[in-house]
């Protein structure tokens, strides 16, 4: 079983930027969002404690942060895997989102947007990555994994464990108050507690 977590919000989420493999701090409130997943994936994991718990996350700062407020609660070390990282958005690291899309206007209405970046990764780059990660999972009842992640990894993440076309999975929704139970083929949402 794998618990897929977002990263908390971050100042860039929170100004509207594009963030990719740019640093971005955990706003006050994603530091409250990250303690909420924490709260939730500890009140999950200790119905099943055993094997132990494995807590996995991007390399990048804003889900190392997050994931080390959930991997304190649960009481266990963090590994990094940068196949877990964003996708990176090249030219567009850093820039309003508003501004590429109103630049780019098509290509945010087909919501393919994030993968035709000048000098960032393909769709294929970033679902390489993902699928890789995946293929190198151990097999369940050994699968016990929280992991962190970001927006589009999450969704590729969720799309290719679900067998979903690409325009499913990039129709998913990215929250970063929820965390999404990977079973059997199947991806369940499961709300945190709301913060402010």
């Amino acid at each position: 079983m794998i618990y897929l977590c977002r990263h908390g919000q971050t100042a860039f989420n929170q100004s509207g930027r594009l963030q990719g493999w740019m640093e971005s701090d955990l706003t006050p409130l994603g530091i409250a969002q990250a303690k909420a997943m924490a709260c939730l994936i500890d009140d999950l994991t200790r119905r099943d404690p055993a094997p132990p718990w494995r807590v996995v996350a991007s390399p990048l700062r804003r889900a190392r942060d997050t994931a080390r407020i959930i991997a304190d609660r649960l009481g266990v070390e963090v590994a990094f895997d940068d196949r877990l990282k964003e996708i990176n958005v090249g030219n567009w690291s850093g820039l309003p989102r508003r501004e590429v899309a109103a630049a780019h206007p098509a290509l945010f209405a087909s919501g393919d947007w994030p993968f035709s970046a000048p000098n960032g990764e393909t769709y294929e780059d970033l679902m390489g990555r993902v699928s890789d990660w995946l293929s190198d999972l151990p097999t369940p009842p050994d699968r016990r994994m929280v992991v962190v992640s970001h927006g589009v990894t999450g969704r590729l993440i969720r799309g290719a464990f679900a067998q979903m076309s690409k325009a499913d999975a990039l129709m998913l929704d990215v929250p970063q108050d929820a965390i999404f139970r990977l079973e059997n083929g199947r991806v369940e949402r499961l709300d945190c507690e709301p913060v402010e």
